[in-house]
């Protein structure tokens, strides 16, 4: 937007030059007398006057070219598109060869108000003139673009049906930027009433949105605003903006807040390196919680506001990084959302052709590893004005934004719409748990991972609740993970679960308990993986056999039996057998890992010991199994 007001003014001043050198086109005494008199109102910056000054020059002489002129800069100045394009046109009519720039202009403000055909002649128009400025060709040839662009989207909307989410959410003060939890248990928006914003909260019991409430006293403030948020997909975290704060490292600056039991903790700064001096606003989280996407205009970027990223390390937030030119262009960037799928990503521009103003778009994550050039969501859910602030379900049905522009209660309302299949993101389900002391069913604080089997890689690290052990995590589908939740002083749990060929987007829900560390308790290690009828552990078992090791290290007296079985499909002796090379496996891999080998043994038990009967598939596939039980602690 600073580039856009940057040639708006350039351009203003270059009218009140001609203006100033030429020739009147009146020799009216009062029109010429208003007219002098608005110039030195806009070298004074007052506007409004300069405004009622002009009108009164054009009323004296409803030919003076150059007070309608100059009228339509100084409302284009104001955003008063409508009424400065009507008098750009009025000086047009007066005289076509009378400053080029004037179909520049009305053009920049025919695409605020949808004339979209009326702009595209006019910008033809101004390119067929010699000598214009590098800058003015740019900007002429963006437009086009956005004409064009614009004309054929008008001609093939999508679907859009808006729905306000009614006199619970909304008021007749302003609600926005709205942000749910990936079970759409809890939303969380801005509200801004008497000019300061702060957060509100909703709860949805069945199918119903509650009651709006103050979210918390903790993070609002009746000194600086709230606001630009984003939640963590099981609602334990909250990234939102807060402006002049006096921990503040700039004007504008990401905080964090962590749930704590019903309420919230102090939230604190995320510090440098991704707060600065300048402006850092409008977080989003991935759904992993380690990288964040945000707003900023330092220095580096592409132009205007870009959009920047940074991961969670060991060491604390990286470096931000630019997202680059498929993302950002030399004009503004802000809005951004990363969907659950961590692969497609939403933000609102006027950089890219669009419909005018800012629009929202769609960029995916391509097989390289790059953000792809986005695409236009379209008419009629983008327009002639400013849409921003766009977040999804997690199951990417449904989407959240505020508008200003529809029948509500008031300034910004809050709606929802469902999605076009086009523009949607990839299917995503989540896990939600609870984590339990197998003998006392106490809730449980616990470590919680899952893991992508086939990168072997994490892609959920965190905590279950301390009051009520609870996690959450949402995964892409097509894939097959793996499970392992563990705690100090308790055996950990394995289990995996496959997403591959899910369509529907119920979640899976588990209860886990976790046994006290005694001797005769057992593990089944659910993410050891072995070829049919062969011992050598195959990649994907590396995560689990690392816990593995990981547990014998924060438990230095432990020692434990690696236990091998088989279904009943083969002779007796070759079950024995494999079963015994397969605990061998697992067993050399923890000495590998310097395991003290006094601390292990392994044995092969065949097919005997079976936990399911052996008549079907499913059946023999439990009983092919790796455990491990405590012998000593």
């Amino acid at each position: 937007m600073q580039k856009l007001y940057a040639v708006l003014f350039l351009l203003l001043i270059a009218s009140l030059a001609e203006a100033q050198e030429k020739r009147y086109s009146t020799t009216n005494q009062e029109a010429i007398k208003n007219f002098s008199l608005a110039n030195q109102s806009i070298d004074e910056h007052l506007y409004d006057e300069a405004i009622a000054l002009l009108q009164k020059a054009v009323d004296a002489d409803s030919k003076f070219i150059e007070a309608h002129a100059l009228l339509g800069d100084v409302l284009r100045m104001r955003r008063m598109f409508k009424p400065a394009a009507e008098q750009f046109n009025q000086a047009i009519a007066l005289n076509p060869e009378y400053n080029k720039g004037l179909y520049l202009k009305v053009a920049d403000c025919e695409i605020p108000n949808a004339m979209y055909e009326q702009a595209l002649r006019h910008l033809e128009k101004y390119l067929t003139y010699t000598n214009n400025t590098p800058q003015n060709i740019a900007y002429a040839q963006k437009l086009i673009a956005d004409c064009k662009f614009s004309i054929q989207a008008i001609a093939h909307p999508v679907a859009f049906t808006p729905v306000n989410m009614g006199a619970d959410i909304n008021t007749a003060d302003d609600e926005y930027l709205p942000v749910a939890t990936a079970d759409e248990a809890e939303l969380i928006f801005t509200r801004k009433i008497n000019n300061n914003e702060d957060f509100y909260k909703s709860d949805k019991v069945g199918n119903k949105w509650q009651k709006a409430t103050y979210l918390s006293d903790v993070i609002n403030t009746p000194m600086y605003n709230e606001g630009a948020q984003s939640i963590s997909q099981d609602g334990k975290y909250l990234f939102f903006t807060g402006c002049n704060r006096p921990d503040g490292l700039g004007r504008c600056d990401i905080y964090i807040a962590q749930k704590k039991g019903n309420d919230w903790a102090k939230p604190f700064s995320i510090g440098a390196p991704l707060n600065t001096s300048g402006w850092e606003a409008q977080p989003s989280i991935s759904a992993d919680g380690r990288t964040l996407y945000f707003v900023s205009n330092r220095k580096g970027g592409y132009g205007g506001y870009d959009i920047w990223l940074s991961h969670l390390t060991e060491k604390g937030w990286s470096e931000p990084e630019n997202m680059g030119p498929n993302v950002n262009t030399q004009y503004d960037e802000q809005s951004p959302f990363i969907h659950p799928d961590d692969s497609t990503f939403y933000f609102c521009s006027n950089g890219w052709p669009g419909l005018g103003g800012k629009d929202l778009f769609v960029s995916r994550l391509g097989k390289d590893g790059k953000w792809q050039k986005p695409e236009n969501l379209g008419y009629p859910i983008n327009s002639s004005g400013d849409e921003n602030g766009l977040t999804l379900t997690a199951n990417g049905s449904y989407a959240f934004f505020a508008s200003n522009n529809l029948k509500g209660f008031g300034g910004y309302d809050i709606y929802t719409f469902e999605m076009p299949e086009s523009v949607r993101p990839k299917v995503v389900t989540y896990v939600k748990g609870t984590v339990q002391d197998k003998k006392t069913k106490a809730p449980l604080e616990a470590a919680v991972e899952i893991i992508d089997l086939q990168k072997n890689t994490p892609v959920y690290q965190d905590y279950s609740s301390e009051d009520a052990g609870t996690f959450l995590a949402t995964l892409p589908t097509g894939k097959n993970y793996g499970l392992n939740i563990s705690r100090e002083g308790y055996l950990f749990y394995s289990d995996n679960f496959s997403l591959i060929g899910l369509t529907n987007k119920k979640a899976f829900d588990l209860s886990v308990l976790l046994s006290p560390i005694e001797v005769g308790n057992k593990v089944i290690l659910k993410n050891i993986f072995f070829d049919t009828n062969k011992f050598d552990l195959k990649p994907e078992s590396k995560a689990e056999l690392q816990k593995l090791v990981e547990f014998m290290q924060l438990n230095p007296t432990v020692k434990i039996e690696v236990s091998g079985f088989t279904d009943n499909v083969g002779t007796h002796e070759a079950n024995q057998t494999l079963s015994e090379k397969r605990a061998g496996a697992v067993y050399q891999y923890l000495v590998s890992a310097k395991v003290n080998p006094t601390r292990l043994i392994y044995k092969g038990y065949g097919e005997a010991q079976p936990i399911a009967p052996n008549t079907t598939d499913e059946n023999r596939a439990l009983n092919r199994r790796t455990e491990f039980m405590i012998i000593a602690k």
